[in-house]
């Protein structure tokens, strides 16, 4: 008799794996995402340490992409309930972006056995740095709105679904690009920018969790724990932004953009090392 999969398992041809999870690993990896949840909600880049610490924990890729998926949306969620209590999103202003990023990440997590691995790996890193040496130099990063370049409505249609579609398939460094797009075309200041990031990035985070949840790979006790961590970590990293703003928010997105892009060339499996063997 013919056992019947997921949808998203059949697409995605990829078994459901079982290890088992100690109370001891569990613990942690909450410490694991509290931490990340601290640099969520400043700067972003907290899958730079979760996604490892899944990987060590012997999780397999997906699952561990999953999972991160389902603890990242404590965080991601929690940090942009904290900047909208404080003033920092008008949410009714934000319907269109929502919903397009929403369809775009949902898109993304059916493609992810389609995606261009090998592209991305090499791009990433040189964005991220270009991305570094804006953040670190330019006059418009500032706690102060400037002139916008672009309508918010383009913005939903354009940039917005291209970051979720990337986040949802690739991941690494969509914090730090929602965040650019929000400076550089719509002329946000540095505090309200990261608010209006972090409602993206939980929108991206949700989508491909739905998607993700479908293809059995999602380690759920471990994913919950861990999002009381985040949760926690990404209130007190909201706070800490908008305390600071600029002084703090800045300087950390230039070290965590480096620090991905590093993370990335450092990937035996990058193309980019062909040219530095």
């Amino acid at each position: 008799m013919e056992v019947r999969r997921p949808l998203a398992q059949n697409l995605l041809h990829l078994p459901v794996e079982k290890i088992l999870i100690t109370s001891s690993v569990i613990a942690i990896l909450t410490g694991v995402a509290f931490v990340a949840g601290v640099f969520d909600g400043i700067a972003g880049g907290g899958g730079l340490i979760v996604l490892p610490a899944l990987l060590l924990a012997g999780l397999d890729p997906l699952s561990a992409l999953a999972t991160s998926k389902l603890q990242g949306s404590f965080g991601t969620g929690s940090a942009a309930l904290e900047y909208a209590r404080h003033g920092h999103i008008d949410l009714r202003k934000c319907r269109l972006i929502v919903v397009t990023t929403f369809l775009a990440a949902c898109a993304g997590a059916f493609a992810v056995r389609y995606a261009p691995i090998s592209f991305l790996s090499a791009a990433m890193p040189i964005l991220l740095i270009v991305m570094a040496l804006y953040f670190a130099f330019s006059p418009r990063i500032s706690n102060g709105d400037v002139r916008a370049r672009t309508t918010l409505p383009r913005f939903a249609w354009t940039a917005a679904p291209a970051i979720g579609f990337y986040d949802a398939i690739f991941g690494p460094g969509a914090g730090s690009f929602y965040l650019l797009g929000f400076v550089t075309l719509l002329g946000y200041g540095v505090i309200r920018a990261s608010a209006h990031t972090k409602l993206l990035n939980f929108t991206s985070n949700f989508a491909a969790l739905l998607i993700f949840a479908m293809s059995g790979k999602i380690f759920w006790i471990l994913g919950l724990c861990m999002g009381v961590g985040q949760f926690l970590g990404a209130r007190l990293g909201a706070r800490l932004a908008i305390r600071n703003g600029a002084q703090l928010i800045r300087p950390l997105v230039v070290i965590v953009s480096c620090a991905m892009a590093i993370k990335l060339l450092l990937d035996p499996a990058n193309p980019l090392r062909a040219f530095f063997p």
